[in-house]
């Protein structure tokens, strides 16, 4: 992030960008995306962005993320499996 710039502003751009991009790259739906601040390891404080959208395709929306910044907390379902009622 830049020196000086607003956490929050960094996060609200970020999340404008981010959903322009998936909208015209990635298919699939139900796109949610929620910036904010947060501290970093030293204190600082980092944007941080939340992302929740289903796709067929989810390694190429991690891989898409990844050049953006670190990843925490993935969670990737079978949706479809879930509603066959399977496990695992």
């Amino acid at each position: 992030m830049e020196d000086g710039a607003d956490p929050d502003d960094v996060s609200d751009d970020l999340v404008d960008e981010i959903r322009e991009h998936i909208l015209e790259t990635f298919q699939g739906d139900c796109l949610v995306l929620a910036g904010d601040s947060g501290e970093d390891d030293l204190g600082g404080e980092k944007a941080i962005v939340k992302l929740h959208f289903h796709t067929n395709e989810p390694w190429l929306v991690l891989a898409y993320c990844r050049t953006l910044g670190e990843i925490y907390d993935i969670v990737v379902e079978d949706m479809q499996r879930q509603s066959d009622g399977l496990h695992g």
